[in-house]
């Protein structure tokens, strides 16, 4: 056991749950805020002169900065001015080419502005062709851009200018970070995995020592029963069954442990007969065990390591299925998991897009995950059996 704890998959597995149960603790913002342009490229992406994303805080006497970039992705103003009833507010964009008026404002003392320059109201306002992007127009060129408030008394506005490049993973159709949507993925697939391994394990061990101890009927009934859930094609069933018991955390957990238990108890049933009939459970019968103490105490330890080495190979399996059934979309849309991810990536054109960052992170993660526990599993097996080294 010592060996498999210093094993470089689980020393990786440990690092990984580590990040996936607190890196999410310190995220900047929840998963679902919109923090960027849609399908914004990662940060340090640097083709050609794709803008990052900035910001400016304006105040009374307006900004006036230098823009050497491509337009950015969005424009977006926000806030509050204040002013006399018996004033003009007059907020305008000036650029190196053209001065816009973005808000003409009158007959109060308080006014909120929310302008987004995708919105058609913004760019019928402002004379801009309604198919084109307004962008391209406030930011025709390189050079001194300013924004200005004139005859209000007081400004709290805030200048958005999402670019191309957004975090250390870009973001989503949506605009949403999606290196904390890969964090939080973390949490959410070994939760399911491990979590629906342990019960199937559960219950294939205790079905199994009941099958391999009792025999007869019950060894028959349990036997059929595994036969049978074997033959039955296993995604239609769990694809029928979200779609009845519902998409939530725990109702997949229980989908996927009911049918991922049979294995386990074929192979604890296996060793269970070989045991019975031996000579140190005979003496232990005839001294007067009880069937429940010989099960308990004794032939359930013997099953630890056959039992340890199908966890370390269920949880792959209990992933790849959580991962197909979100791809499929028959998962929580507010669960974040990483075939959550790819489901949306497919969904919303990240093919098409060419949006790989949307692509490689859920599924590197994926196939991550499923190579430490295979390898876990392999070395295990090993163990008990040393002739598969």
């Amino acid at each position: 056991m010592k060996a498999l704890f210093l094993r470089k998959s689980a020393i990786a597995l440990a690092a990984i749950a580590l990040v996936g149960i607190f890196a999410p603790l310190f995220a900047s913002a929840p998963p679902q805020e919109i923090v960027g342009a849609p399908f914004a490229r990662p940060i340090w992406w640097k083709s050609g002169k794709l803008p990052a994303a900035k910001s400016f805080d304006v105040k009374i006497d307006g900004i006036e900065f230098e823009w050497e970039d491509e337009p950015p992705a969005i424009f977006s103003l926000y806030g509050r001015v204040t002013a006399d009833a018996s004033s003009e507010v007059r907020v305008i964009w000036r650029t190196p080419r053209k001065e816009y008026l973005l808000e003409r404002l009158s007959g109060s003392e308080l006014y909120w502005i929310n302008s987004d320059g995708r919105d058609m109201i913004f760019k019928q306002a402002l004379g801009l062709p309604l198919v084109s992007r307004s962008v391209d127009h406030l930011f025709p060129s390189r050079g001194k851009y300013s924004l200005s408030v004139e005859g209000a008394k007081g400004a709290e506005l805030r200048l958005l200018l999402p670019g191309e490049r957004q975090g250390l993973l870009g973001t989503d159709q949506r605009g949403r970070d999606v290196f904390t949507l890969f964090l939080y993925g973390i949490r959410t697939s070994l939760i399911i995995g491990t979590a629906a391994t342990l019960v199937a394990s559960l219950l294939g061990v205790s079905l199994g020592l009941a099958a391999g101890y009792a025999g007869g009927l019950c060894d028959a009934l349990i036997m059929r029963a595994v036969d049978v859930l074997l033959s039955i094609p296993t995604l239609p069933i769990l694809m029928a069954l979200a779609a009845v018991w519902g998409k939530g955390l725990w109702q997949l957990v229980l989908i996927l442990s009911m049918f991922s238990w049979m294995g386990t108890a074929r192979s604890v049933r296996s060793l269970v007969l070989t045991l019975r009939e031996s000579a140190w459970v005979e003496s232990l019968r005839a001294l007067g065990a009880s069937r429940g103490y010989i099960l308990r105490r004794h032939l359930l330890p013997e099953t630890a390591p056959i039992l340890l080495a199908n966890v370390a190979l269920g949880v792959p399996g209990a992933i790849l299925s959580e991962a197909g059934l979100a791809f499929l979309g028959l998962s929580d849309p507010r669960l974040i998991s990483w075939g959550r991810m790819l489901h949306e990536a497919h969904s919303f054109g990240a093919f098409t897009q060419g949006a790989w960052w949307l692509l490689l992170p859920p599924g590197l993660g994926i196939v991550a995950v499923c190579l430490i526990f295979l390898d876990m599993g392999k070395f295990l097996e090993e163990k008990i059996d040393p002739r598969l080294g």
